[in-house]
């Protein structure tokens, strides 16, 4: 048994591997050469259509792997889609220091610190246009010093990243303001904004990072799409893996099936053509942003059947099973809610079309075969004016 463990790991380990690529970038804004890890999803090749989100990693060396790791977990469970990662070396002769310095009686980068940011924001964001195929949405990742730094993209007027992973970030004096100064201004692209502290951090980090928080926290902007996490009992170190996993379950949470809290807080008072909307709207969205061209998945629709079921007597049924059929051609379901639509409408001769068409979509020993042949049963009783409605027990 533990001979069969040790091979899986080993393969796991190789298959991960060889998904990643090593490169050396000639920087012109930077002077150097710096050195990157880029990460490929397995499917790049195999679909040559599909785009990918793409995520820059910084302090490389400490977060790229923990990224990666979580980004394919939460891509093979359909939590997240499947992105295009690329990881920058800093910490080889500590260049994160040159990288991410700032002034201190402004706050602004040093000429060293704007030259790393035209190095990502230029030299990276070309490369990745013209080599890969990338998606609009972009996500940046940044641990203390240089969490700090990603924050200089926000302010800008075009943002250019659409997502910001802020792990114990070592705020800049004017960086908390400047931010307060941004959050108004937010009109396009929501923006996602992730913030981790916590009690292993020095009471000045502390005091800056809750200091923010509140800022972020008042915000009545709702291009901003905020979280925030206070990790206790735990290590800086140990903060890292558990922030990554929460910042993209947050970020990417349009992404996932409809979840308890999503239904809750946006679905659950629609109206039936709002609730149909709602479904379409989300998919879009998703193939906008993140390249997905996902199908209604089955789970989200019934996760609005309640809504279409109990309000406005059945009269979204129709839309709501020509959707389905548009979707899930083989599946008997669309069917089925075309001929509740009929039925409630006491059109038999089209209820009895559409219930017939659905249980012929039946796989053979179908376990549900009886109970949709009761639906056509039904209608060939009240066709007949021998059907009885069962009477409701109280």
């Amino acid at each position: 048994m533990k001979k069969i463990l040790f091979l899986f790991i080993l393969f796991s380990i190789s298959s991960y591997t060889q998904n990643i690529k090593e490169k050396k970038f000639d920087s012109k804004e930077l002077g150097n050469d710096r050195y990157l890890r880029i990460y490929i999803p397995p499917s790049y090749e195999a679909n040559p259509t599909k785009l990918y989100p793409l995520t820059v990693v910084l302090d490389a060396e400490y977060l790229f792997d923990v990224y990666v790791g979580n980004a394919i977990l939460f891509a093979n469970n359909d939590e997240a889609p499947e992105q295009i990662i690329v990881g920058i070396n800093q910490n080889q002769n500590n260049e994160r220091y040159e990288d991410c310095s700032y002034q201190k009686e402004n706050s602004f980068p040093t000429a060293n610190g704007d030259a790393f940011y035209k190095f990502i924001r230029s030299e990276l964001f070309q490369f990745f246009e013209e080599n890969y195929r990338i998606s609009p949405f972009k996500t940046v990742v940044g641990n203390t010093l240089t969490a700090n730094f990603i924050n200089y993209f926000l302010v800008e007027q075009n943002p250019g990243f659409n997502a910001f992973i802020n792990i114990n970030p070592y705020y800049a004096q004017d960086m908390p303001t400047m931010l307060n100064n941004k959050l108004p201004l937010l009109n396009d692209e929501n923006i996602y904004y992730y913030l981790c502290n916590g009690n292993y951090n020095s009471d000045e980090v502390k005091k800056n990072i809750n200091n923010t928080n509140l800022l972020l926290g008042k915000s009545e902007n709702p291009k901003l799409k905020y979280k925030f996490n206070l990790f206790e009992n735990t290590t800086k170190t140990a903060s890292i893996g558990q922030a990554i996993p929460s910042a993209l379950s947050f970020i990417f949470e349009m992404y996932s099936a409809i979840s308890k809290e999503e239904f809750q807080k946006n679905i659950k008072d629609l109206s039936p053509p709002d609730a149909i909307a709602y479904l379409e709207n989300k998919y879009v969205e998703i193939e906008y942003l993140f390249g997905s061209n996902l199908k209604i998945r089955e789970r989200d629709i019934f996760a609005i059947e309640s809504i279409i079921l109990d309000k406005e007597n059945g009269d979204y049924l129709k839309n709501f099973g020509e959707m389905i059929n548009k979707l899930y051609k083989e599946s008997p379901i669309g069917d089925y809610y075309i001929g509740r639509y009929y039925e409630t409408g006491n059109k038999l001769k089209q209820a009895l079309t559409y219930y017939k068409s659905g249980y012929m979509k039946l796989p053979e020993g179908d376990p549900n075969a009886d109970a949709y042949y009761e639906n056509i049963e039904r209608i060939l009783q009240k066709k007949d004016g021998v059907y009885i409605e069962p009477t409701v027990k109280n």
